[in-house]
């Protein structure tokens, strides 16, 4: 796209992304191989925990009957899940900080 002709919502916000970025001190750069190692690492340890959690949920599931226990099961499994999610970009954002 041309630096004159109209920009679509998404390059504006980028723009505006890039900016906040910038004045707040945050350096963007090109992942190394040794971070991107690291980052594959960190997603294959962060699917084997999400799978464990799931199966783990299956079984505790099948042998609950209770509508009320299996809903305070349900909920406990969303939170789990949301807790190793969380975990998993918390480590991928500390790895993706560092300078290469």
């Amino acid at each position: 796209m041309t630096e004159n002709g109209p920009k679509s919502a998404y390059e504006l916000a980028m723009e505006r992304l890039r900016q906040k970025d910038a004045e707040s001190g945050v350096v963007t750069g090109p992942v190394t191989d040794a971070q991107k190692a690291e980052i594959a690492e960190v997603r294959q340890v962060a699917e084997a925990r999400l799978a464990e959690l799931k199966i783990l949920h299956q079984s505790a599931l099948a042998g609950t009957f209770d509508p009320t226990a299996r809903e305070a099961l349900e909920a406990e499994y969303r939170r789990d899940v949301q807790r190793a999610t969380d975990d998993r970009e918390r480590k991928i954002a500390k790895i993706r900080e560092r300078p290469a």
